[in-house]
């Protein structure tokens, strides 16, 4: 009760909906810090079977500067929720949402594509050009051309954008992707699928009136053997034109084992990757080691044990010495897990097990 009431606001800030309504009932003292507009700045409604926003709540929706939306698809009502609860936060149309971040959990209901919720959103941010950042990647269905292009019209300012979700298919072409950076002139940020780059996005990213490229995030996914491979030259450039440009890299499990190396070009400036394939990871580990060792920070790994990636994993160690993260979803020797922690003094956390646990295997933290 001795905090500063600006202190507790911003503590508040960081709960859930349901949270922050239970804090009301506290105490008078909280009960009043819960009405400063510092309180409801992040927000996460989560919009479930059998739950709603509670009577009297809604005034503060208007309040909220970064949303997140969390749904369940298998019911109707939670999306028709999730829309509500948009709605009521640009109801003002004062410039006050700032970002939104959309989730879904669950399972996904057969056949089920979206267009409602794409619809929806369209609608509603007719009223919600003061977007700076919007977060599809928790969306299970494919985004369309249509509806990105509309987003993009609607919400000039955005920052920061990231269309890189985990739908079986790529649906945005380069050509939609040329025209989110017409619309969006100050984008900086941006996640999509490697799919929808094309020499002709590229060049549009190195015009001289666009802002410093900050990161990339591309998910490489089965699309990717319909397009035309992109040279290493272009990363080349790329990093000429935006020398601090960082790139998230993953590759999909459904991507073919021959366009791995296409993905894979020595020149991206890679600080997290992500090799999701299930599959033998000997000679991608080998072009880490080259091509990434000045840049990555993260690695992720989803493949098959052996003596031989044993030996690839060490060497590894040797070289990515500024790594802060790896984890590898296979039994590995003890040997690679000294070398990790002998040869990367900033590791902060990692998943190196000797042996198989029951999932989810829990990672170490160092620092």
């Amino acid at each position: 009760m001795d905090l500063p009431e600006e202190i507790l606001a911003h503590i508040f800030s960081f709960l859930h909906l349901q949270d922050k309504c239970n804090a009301f009932t506290v105490c008078k003292a909280w009960s009043n810090i819960m009405t400063h507009p510092s309180s409801w700045k992040d927000t996460e409604v989560r919009c479930e079977s059998g739950t709603s926003v509670p009577d009297g709540y809604s005034v503060f929706l208007p309040l909220v500067r970064n949303l997140k939306l969390t749904m369940g698809l298998i019911d109707p009502a939670n999306r028709k929720t999730a829309l509500w609860v948009l709605r009521q936060a640009v109801a003002r149309g004062d410039g006050r949402l700032e970002g939104l971040s959309i989730c879904c959990e669950g399972n996904t209901p057969l056949f089920y594509a979206g267009q409602d919720l794409q619809q929806g959103l369209v609608d509603i941010l007719t009223n919600g050009s003061s977007l700076t950042m919007l977060d599809l990647k928790g969306v299970p269905f494919t985004l369309s051309d249509s509806f990105v292009r509309s987003v993009a019209m609607l919400c000039p300012a955005l920052l920061s954008l990231y269309i890189n979700n985990h739908s079986l298919v790529c649906g945005v072409n380069a050509e939609t992707l040329r025209q989110v950076l017409k619309c969006c002139r100050s984008l900086n940020v941006l996640g999509v699928f490697q799919a929808s780059l094309s020499q002709d996005v590229f060049k549009d990213l190195m015009l001289p009136e666009r802002p410093a490229l900050k990161k990339l995030e591309l998910r490489c996914e089965r699309s990717l053997k319909y397009t035309l491979p992109l040279c290493d030259q272009i990363w080349v450039e790329l990093k000429l034109r935006h020398p601090h440009l960082w790139v998230e890299l993953e590759l999909d499990h459904t991507l073919p084992e021959l366009h791995f190396s296409g993905a894979l070009q020595p020149s991206i400036p890679v600080r997290c990757l992500r090799l999701l394939t299930f599959t033998l990871l000997l000679d991608e580990v080998r072009i880490v080691g080259q091509s990434y060792a000045n840049t990555l920070e993260v690695l992720e790994l989803q493949t098959t044990a052996s003596s031989e990636l044993n030996s690839a994993l060490i060497a590894l160690a040797e070289q990515c010495v500024k790594l802060q993260e790896f984890h590898c979803y296979c039994v590995v020797s003890q040997e690679v897990i000294t070398a990790f922690i002998t040869n990367c003094p900033n590791l902060k956390r990692y998943t190196l097990k000797t042996r198989k646990e029951p999932h989810p295997w829990t990672c170490t933290k160092l620092k």
